[in-house]
């Protein structure tokens, strides 16, 4: 079933859906099990699986000479997704990026997921590898997720990359991207920002999530500015719980996410990180009951594969 069809059907009954990382290569997929077996009796409506791209480093070959080595570190999301909801029934919801994929690798990639009855997408951009300081597409590939977006929906037409195919079996893929509450990191301003979302709706896109947030009054902010701009497909909350006291540097470093005082205030006043994850837990219910109250039918969190603390906030919300 489509994200969007979830929605339609929630008849007002908030649902829960979270996002989990493909294990690192070398473990196996009992690793996912673990950590979506705590989480099931919440009737999770969608998960989403992220993907990882590869990434390259040198080693010295010798003579002078460096070796390039490509590294994936976490691989499987399409075997992942196909795993969940063969075993748990739930529809899984694929990452697909522009980086690392040229457009011949994202159609083939698009055709194993029609194959596999898998339903949905979020269709992203990605991150820059490490060894490069701003996002490098591949040769033939795309630069920004409103040309992925393109893509998807243009294999929604039965419109393949090989234009003399006759008879084309079109895919029905609900495509979601990604929204940013307080802007993308990259983008020069918010509404720069809001225009680029623009796009990507317009490309084909049926619904958005969000970058994680903690000032609630920022993302209500935020849908306004969108339903002002016309953009009306559904929006989901993504909420991540702050865990350790390290956080409070890492996340507006990394993210550009502002965290409010009060949470700050209480977090620095915690004696160790245990304290300070059951801060993040409680500061998390409360984020949530306040946006299911606004009339939101979704509350996305990010368990990093970590899922007792998203556990005891859905404990504590549904």
């Amino acid at each position: 079933m489509k994200v969007t069809e979830h929605i339609q059907n929630a008849n007002r009954k908030a649902l829960f859906s979270f996002e989990l990382l493909p294990p690192l290569k070398g473990q196996n997929i009992q690793c996912i099990f673990n950590t979506i077996d705590p989480l099931m009796e919440f009737k999770p409506a969608f998960i989403d699986v992220t993907y990882h791209r590869e990434e390259y480093t040198y080693k010295d070959a010798g003579n002078g000479l460096l070796e390039k080595k490509i590294v994936k570190k976490r691989p499987g999301t399409v075997g992942i997704c196909s795993a969940i909801q063969n075993k748990y029934k739930v529809d899984a919801v694929p990452h697909i990026l522009c980086g690392g994929f040229t457009k011949e690798d994202t159609e083939n990639f698009l055709i194993d997921l029609d194959f596999l009855g898998i339903d949905n997408v979020v269709a992203l951009r990605g991150d820059a590898v490490k060894s490069e300081i701003y996002f490098k597409p591949e040769k033939n590939g795309h630069r920004y997720a409103s040309e992925l977006v393109t893509q998807i929906s243009e294999l929604n037409n039965g419109i393949y990359l090989d234009d003399e195919l006759e008879n084309s079996h079109a895919t029905d893929f609900c495509i979601g991207v990604a929204g940013y509450p307080e802007k993308h990191i990259e983008a020069p301003n918010f509404d720069t920002d809001l225009q680029y979302l623009k796009q990507k709706i317009e490309k084909g896109a049926d619904y958005i999530v969000t970058q994680m947030f903690f000032d609630n009054q920022k993302f209500f902010d935020f849908v306004d500015k969108c339903r002002n701009a016309g953009i009306a497909v559904p929006i989901i909350p993504g909420l991540k719980p702050l865990t350790t006291k390290s956080q409070l540097n890492m996340i507006p470093h990394r993210f550009k996410v502002d965290l409010p005082d009060q949470l700050v205030i209480e977090a620095l006043k915690a004696k160790d990180n245990e304290a300070v994850k059951q801060i993040g837990i409680e500061w998390c219910i409360q984020q949530s009951k306040e946006i299911i109250a606004a009339g939101f039918p979704v509350v996305h969190y990010y368990s990093m594969s970590k899922s007792e603390t998203i556990r005891q906030i859905a404990k504590g919300v549904f």
